[in-house]
C-alpha cells in the first residue's frame, strides 16, 4: 500500500502575522509621504509653468501694443512739421470712452485702452482708421479686446489667468491721459494659482513712435 507525503500543519502564527503587518505599515508610511509630497510638487510646478507662460504671453502682446499707441489730430494745423497726438490711452474706460467706441455696453470696463492709428493700404488712398485696445479684468482673467476702425472686436482673448482681483494697476512715464503721449506704460498684477505662491507680474511697453 503506497503511503501519501506527510502534510505540514505548520503556517505563521497570530504573533507573526502582526509583526509583518507593523512592519509594513512602518515601510509604507514614508512611501506615502514620498507619493503625496511628489503629486504637491508636480501640481506646484505645473501651475508655475502656467502663470509663466501667461506672462510671457500678454507682456508680448502689451509691449506691441504699447509699441504702436499714439492717435494723431489731423483736423487743426500743423505748426512744426509734425501732425500733434490727441489723448491715446484711457483708464478705466468703458466701451464708448472718448467717442472711440469697441465693444458694446456690456463689455467690461477696461483697465487701460490704448489708441492708435492704422493705416488700410489695400485701397487707394489708403485709408486712416483707428486701432483700439483694450485690456479688461473678468473675473480672475485680464482679456485683450480689439477692435479696427469699427465697433466691432477683431479678437478678444483671454492673455493671462488667475488673476488677483484688485492688483492690476497703470503707471506711465508721464501722465497716461494728456495729449502729450508717454513714452512708456507699465500695467502690474498679481497671479495666484492653485498650489502655487503668488506670482507679481509686469507687463511693460515703450512707444515707438515720436
Amino acid at each position: 500500500m503506497l503511503s501519501r507525503p506527510s502534510r505540514s500543519d505548520s503556517g505563521f502564527t497570530l504573533i507573526e502575522l502582526l509583526i509583518v503587518v507593523v512592519i509594513l505599515g512602518v515601510v509604507a508610511a514614508p512611501i506615502a509621504n514620498a507619493v503625496i509630497v511628489a503629486i504637491q510638487n508636480t501640481d506646484a510646478t505645473s501651475a508655475r509653468l502656467a502663470v509663466s507662460h501667461d506672462a510671457q504671453q500678454s507682456a508680448a502682446f502689451f509691449a506691441q501694443d504699447v509699441a504702436a499707441v499714439g492717435l494723431r489730430d489731423y483736423s487743426g494745423s500743423v505748426a512744426t512739421g509734425r501732425v500733434p497726438y490727441t489723448p491715446s490711452i484711457q483708464l478705466n474706460a468703458a466701451y464708448d470712452t472718448g467717442g472711440q467706441v469697441c465693444g458694446t455696453a456690456a463689455t467690461p470696463v477696461a483697465l487701460v485702452r490704448l489708441l492708435s492709428d492704422d493705416w488700410d493700404t489695400t485701397v487707394s488712398p489708403a485709408v486712416r482708421r483707428t486701432a483700439v485696445v483694450a485690456y479688461y479684468p473678468a473675473g480672475t482673467e485680464l482679456h485683450r479686446l480689439r477692435c479696427l476702425g469699427s465697433a466691432a472686436p477683431v479678437s478678444d482673448a483671454v492673455v493671462a489667468h488667475n488673476v488677483k482681483p484688485g492688483t492690476p494697476a497703470v503707471t506711465c512715464s508721464s501722465t497716461c491721459t494728456d495729449a502729450a503721449v508717454p513714452q512708456w506704460v507699465r500695467l502690474t498684477f498679481t497671479a495666484v494659482a492653485r498650489n502655487a505662491d503668488e506670482y507679481p507680474i509686469t507687463l511693460f511697453g515703450q512707444r515707438r513712435q515720436t
